[in-house]
């Protein structure tokens, strides 16, 4: 699977970096279309990822696209439902279309898509900057140690998650700091394995302007952590023990279980800002373009969908021998056509930095299943979980 550096070709169709779900989504379909990809990760798989390792619904619909949604949910954990749990221990259990994986085994399952439909992968190796020519980006200077290699490419693309140095080495970012954090750990606590079936997320003062989270894995296995949306530093650590210790539910498992390592931090990009989409020569997807959801902290199908979204543009300027400025534009259309989304879940970040809400929204959703209906629709976006923060939401919360 992991190619070493000295097999790099001197040239590619297309060479991506970072073989995460944004890289390793649009590999995929690039190759499908013809097109000799290269991908490269700093990291030799299967390698580990700090996440939640959620799958909502936009993840099932991506995964399935790629070929590779059974593959993943024969290793994952399915839910049928996410309890939703307010200050005052208010509950209301969403129904969606939802499993748990965690990111080493699916990161790896979806790259080696991407290598069946003829990409091929070299790891360990490290993006060190591109190589330019008449202002356009012509390929990359690629490291392992102090052996480095140049690739020349038709297009570059930087799928290269949350941390910034591939944005600046680019000259592509243009905020450096995360605009949330997150901190999570495995935990296993067999004794719980049946009282925590489903998918959890519990807000509270004490783990505000975020939430914290129990994901059940398999076998005895549980995701526990906290994420803050916010530009502010925070002291994640503390925000986990607050919320083992203020919800009953995780400090019970802690105090039962056993942390198989250390809760790993990870800094976060969201709202698709902090980062310049494209260049002459190259595209900016996935994390690296803030692909997460703001209020949610879901980034999963977001960075599988904008890394397929790249690689349409090319193949469609391929198709259509389009000259870079129209593939650069179609890509850009593309994902502007997706901000306006984004933004409506940056707007219902409010209830991250004011749990109050939650416990308002929560209390008429065990009244109303209209009300549950659009908690639902929050999970699987058909509906605007922005509304329920302007007059017009009170006004139907409180008469739905």
């Amino acid at each position: 699977m992991n190619l070493p550096l000295d097999q790099l070709p001197e040239r590619c169709d297309v060479l991506v970096v970072g073989a995460g779900p944004a890289g390793s989504a649009a590999a995929t379909l690039l190759a499908r279309g013809g097109l000799e990809v290269a991908l490269v990760d700093q990291h030799a798989f299967p390698r580990d990822k700090v996440c939640g390792d959620g799958l909502i619904p936009d993840a099932h619909r991506a995964l399935k696209r790629l070929g590779v949604l059974d593959e993943v949910m024969a290793c994952a954990q399915p839910a049928a439902h996410v309890g939703l749990v307010s200050p005052r221990g208010i509950r209301v259990d969403v129904p969606g279309t939802l499993a748990v994986l965690a990111r080493r085994e699916l990161d790896a399952v979806v790259c080696r898509g991407a290598l069946r439909a003829g990409a091929r992968l070299f790891a360990p190796v490290r993006f060190v900057a591109p190589v330019e020519e008449n202002g356009a980006v012509v390929g990359a200077r690629i490291a392992n140690g102090e052996d480095e290699r140049v690739i020349r490419c038709g297009w570059l693309l930087l799928a290269s998650g949350s941390q910034p140095q591939a944005l600046i080495a680019t000259g592509m970012a243009l905020r450096q700091r995360p605009s949330g954090v997150a901190l999570r750990g495995y935990l296993r606590n067999e004794a719980m394995r049946s009282r925590i079936d489903q998918l959890e997320v519990i807000w509270h003062r004490a783990v505000a302007p975020g939430y914290g989270w129990i994901f059940p894995c398999r076998n005895g296995v549980f995701n526990v952590g906290v994420g803050a949306f916010t530009s502010r530093d925070v002291n994640l650590r503390a925000l986990l023990a607050a919320f083992t210790r203020i919800y009953p539910a995780a400090r019970e498992l802690v105090a039962g279980g056993q942390w198989l390592a250390a809760p790993k931090g990870a800094p976060l990009r969201t709202s698709l800002a902090g980062a310049r989409w494209s260049r002459p020569g190259l595209l900016v997807t996935g994390e690296a373009a803030g692909s997460t959801y703001a209020f949610t902290g879901e980034g999963i199908g977001k960075a599988l969908e904008t890394g397929m979204l790249a690689a349409e543009a090319v193949l469609q300027g391929k198709v259509q021998r389009w000259d870079d400025a129209a593939v650069r534009a179609d890509y850009e259309a593309r994902l502007a056509a997706l901000k306006p989304r984004f933004a409506l879940y940056e707007r219902a970040n409010w209830v991250n930095r004011h749990p109050w809400l939650a416990d308002l929204v929560l209390w008429r959703g065990t009244r109303s299943a209209r009300v549950r209906q659009r908690l639902a629709g929050v999970l699987d976006e058909s509906s605007n979980p922005g509304q329920l923060l302007t007059a017009k939401g009170f006004y139907r919360l409180f008469t739905e």
